[in-house]
């Protein structure tokens, strides 16, 4: 037996599948392949057990930086890691073998270095964690499990801080939910980047779950609060809240009356000064002077002389004055409706069945464009026509002219003089019959139509943000079409995304298809992307004949010679089409910017006589049409808005959507849902084809005697923003009326034809186009028009067509239909200096 004596150790990595043990004693050393080193324990120490002198203990993997653990025992022959219940490769143990001088026990050291990598493939486990396996002779011992997790730090607080003003002495309670992290964050309070420490103020109290309470506001803690969170990750700032202290006014003591004045009235007065309103406190309440009536003596008597006299002339004199000026100013506008109505009068342009009041009717030269003559002795300001809304169900008309749809040779259709019949889904039922549109809608409430001839006219969906401008020429004259204009349930339609393609619009229909025009029509509609081009490929998407779509435009490579052309504004997309067909915007993320803009919408059921209420979380595209139907869809279910709608960017980051909810009263309400949130997968909200996405929490009331709800309720993005709902309310007797201010009903009509259409009247708008359509060598045409209505970007598109003016007057009118005003047009018009054209932008009354 060679003794053992200490001496330097050496580190070894073993090679095979024997651990290989190297002591290094001084006086020992193993050479050549005649010896082996050898472990054999003293005898004494052969019964014993080996024992930990160094446990793994938990440790956090910053960024991608491994951590490493560490495990001692004595004695020990053998020392390995186990992770999660699988053994770690040998050739990852780090080795380490000296002796205790004390005890001449023999100490051996293991480390292991763990990757984020490695903690990362553990799927579907909470934790990772490992612990160490010593052996002796007698036996084996294991060590304390230590558990290695990310830490991390969100960027968005659940709940930030809200500004206040209260008033001196009030309690203040500022809210603070930090960012999820791990390990938790600590959170502190700053006022005005000062840290506070409660310790030192008592004034200041931070509850258990953060919150900032002042017990009474001093005008000394009027100032910016911040919530701050920090861990070994990151720190992070809440944005900051304003908290005001403020002092209302109090009035002083009232005067002595004064002596009686010349009106027989004696005053007294206070002033706003015990104390004075300060940083936005209010003004005193009440009167600050006082008069009374005194009777006595003292009071001097006055009676009316010839002052008075010459007040009540010069009274006469100012009225007569006005009426003249009156009578004058009714004269000239007499005079000049005059003119303007015989100039209207003598055009040609409104006798093809749109006929104003106030005009002698003269036999039209085209009067065979029209079967339907207009209606002469109608004494409303509208025009009469061939149109028929989709709810108007009064008249009784026959198909006496034959088929509604006659084929083309090219295999499209034109429509002759047919009219509408008395069942408004008539019209959809006999579309649906025939080959291609077999996939409309048959419910009318998304359907509107309408007839027009070279005049156009405009078809409306309410509510949608959907419509359908046909400006005037695009039909052609000697034409007549019944032309329809409807929105497709995305569940009916099968439109093939593929990628990082998501739908960013309804899928609108308006026809029919094959119609001949001669200028584009405007179709307009919501889209919910963030409108970034930068972050997006944009294509405009056309079903064919055969049922396949196919990309007709790539936004940004648009050529003047396409059929189509497309202007992408902040919420809605202007699709110019020389064709009808169906239509859809479909957007390509080139990166991880990119954003969907998601509307976020609460509803409850409106009465609730059980202990459980359901709160419904819609998290549906941000356009017109779906909250449309899902407004309409809740009130078929009993459902009532509870809070306004939010907004939300949902990035293409390929994290989930997570909905939670907090704070509820403990001794009122519990909440049934056994996790901590609810989660939305990414793809499902991408891909953007299902409509009525939504998450259901189910509270429960311990009584029926409970009706006030207060919570929050959270929905985020992981990894991406979030909005919260702070809710408060009585279940039982919320009188709030936000569906009618949340769905505001459109009252305008669904169809309009003929100049009744329009903003801009007829002859205005053709004298506008031929004086701007001409080229000047100073700029003032078509050019500095686009210019001075913000569409320059769309130059080429303009200068494409025959009339460029037209074509931007079109858009103007898409743009501007129920916010308009032609004053505004009027006043670019003169600053282009065309006072030829600006002359005619007069009031709609008087055209």
């Amino acid at each position: 037996m060679i003794p053992l004596s200490p001496g330097p150790f050496v580190r070894c990595r073993s090679t095979s599948t024997l651990l290989m043990l190297c002591w290094i004693f001084a006086g020992f050393t193993c050479t050549g392949s005649e010896h082996a080193a050898t472990s054999t324990l003293p005898a004494a120490f052969t019964d014993l057990l080996p024992h930990f002198l160094v446990e793994p203990e938990d440790e956090y993997i910053v960024k991608n930086k491994p951590v490493t653990l560490t495990c001692r025992s004595t004695p020990a022959t053998q020392i390995y890691f186990k992770c999660n219940g699988e053994w770690v490769h040998q050739d990852d143990h780090l080795i380490e073998r000296t002796i205790d001088p004390a005890t001449a026990l023999p100490i051996m050291q293991v480390k292991i270095d763990i990757t984020r990598q490695q903690v990362e493939k553990v799927f579907g486990l909470d934790q990772y964690w490992c612990q160490c396996v010593a052996w002796s002779t007698t036996g084996t011992q294991k060590s304390q499990k230590a558990f290695i997790r990310i830490a991390y730090l969100r960027k968005n607080f659940e709940e930030e801080p809200q500004g206040k003003e209260v008033t001196l002495d009030q309690e203040v309670l500022l809210r603070c939910h930090p960012p999820e992290g791990v390990p938790p964050p600590e959170v502190e309070w700053q006022r005005n980047e000062d840290v506070l420490d409660p310790a030192s103020d008592p004034n200041f109290f931070v509850t258990a779950d953060h919150n900032l309470i002042i017990k009474q506001a001093r005008l000394a803690d009027t100032g910016n609060y911040t919530c701050a969170a920090k861990n070994i990750v990151a720190r992070r700032k809440s944005p900051s809240a304003t908290v005001v202290v403020y002092v209302d006014g109090g009035w002083s003591e009232w005067s002595k009356w004064s002596a009686c004045g010349a009106d027989c009235s004696m005053w007294r007065s206070r002033e706003c000064t015990q104390p004075a309103p300060s940083t936005g406190g209010k003004d005193c309440q009440g009167l600050d002077l006082q008069s009374l009536n005194c009777t006595s003596l003292e009071c001097p008597q006055t009676a009316s002389g010839a002052e008075d006299v010459a007040l009540y002339v010069g009274m006469v004199a100012v009225a007569l004055c006005l009426t003249l000026l009156l009578i004058v100013v009714v004269l000239v506008y007499r005079r000049r409706k005059e003119g303007l109505d015989a100039d209207v009068a003598d055009s040609s342009i409104l006798t093809t069945g749109f006929q104003p009041m106030g005009i002698k009717p003269t036999k039209p030269e085209n009067s065979h464009l029209l079967t339907i003559q207009p209606d002469l002795t109608s004494t409303s300001t509208s025009y009469q026509g061939t149109l028929r809304s989709r709810h108007d169900t009064a008249g009784k008309f026959s198909m006496a002219n034959g088929p509604l749809l006659d084929p083309l040779p090219n295999g499209s259709h034109t429509l002759h003089n047919g009219k509408l019949g008395a069942d408004p889904g008539e019209f959809v039922s006999r579309l649906t019959a025939q080959g291609y549109f077999k996939t409309l809608p048959r419910d009318v409430d998304n359907t509107s139509y309408g007839t027009f001839n070279f005049l156009g006219g405009r078809l409306t969906l309410p509510n949608t943000g959907i419509s359908l401008l046909i400006p005037p020429e695009a039909i052609p004259r000697g034409k007549i079409y019944e032309i329809y204009l409807t929105v497709q349930r995305k569940e009916d339609i099968r439109l093939p995304l593929a990628g990082c393609q998501t739908l960013l619009s309804p899928v609108v229909s308006c026809g029919p298809p094959g119609v001949v025009l001669t200028r584009p029509v405007i179709l307009s509609m919501d889209h919910c992307s963030d409108a970034c081009p930068e972050n997006w490929a944009v294509r405009l998407k056309k079903q064919n004949y055969e049922g396949t779509w196919e990309d007709v435009l790539l936004m940004g490579e648009e050529h003047p010679s396409d059929p189509y052309y497309c202007q992408l504004e902040a919420e809605t997309c202007r699709v110019f089409s020389e064709q009808m067909g169906r239509f859809a915007l479909v957007g390509e993320s080139l990166h991880m910017g990119a954003a969907k803009r998601l509307r976020l919408v609460l509803f409850s059921d409106a009465y609730c006589t059980t202990l459980e209420y359901n709160i419904r979380v819609y998290c549906m595209d941000d356009t017109q049409d779906v909250f449309k139907e899902v407004m309409q869809m809740e009130r078929q279910l009993g459902g009532r808005l509870i809070d306004e709608p939010h907004l939300l960017l949902f990035k293409d980051s390929y994290h989930n959507l997570r909905l939670s909810i907090h704070d509820m009263p403990q001794a009122h309400w519990r909440s049934k849902l056994l996790a901590g949130y609810q989660e939305i997968p990414f793809y499902h909200i991408w891909n953007g084809s299902q409509r009525y996405l939504h998450c259901t929490f189910t509270l429960e009331r311990l009584s029926l005697a409970t009706c006030q709800l207060s919570c929050q309720l959270c929905v985020w993005q992981v990894e991406g923003e979030g909005q919260s709902f702070g809710l408060d309310f009585n279940i039982a007797k919320d009188t709030r009326a936000m569906d009618s201010e949340f769905l505001l009903m459109d009252s305008s009509s669904t169809a309009l034809a003929g100049p009744s259409a329009f903003q801009i009247p007829y002859l205005i708008r053709q004298k506008i186009c031929s004086s701007l359509d001409t080229p000047c060598p100073n700029g003032a045409d078509w050019r500095m028009l686009a210019q001075r209505l913000k569409l320059d970007r769309h130059m080429s598109f303009f200068a494409s067509n025959v009339s460029p003016t037209s074509v931007i007057l079109d858009l103007w009118e898409a743009q501007h239909f129920h916010s308009g005003n032609i004053n505004q047009l009027a006043t670019v018009m003169a600053d282009i200096g065309k006072q030829e054209a600006m002359i005619f932008l007069v009031s709609d009354g008087e055209c």
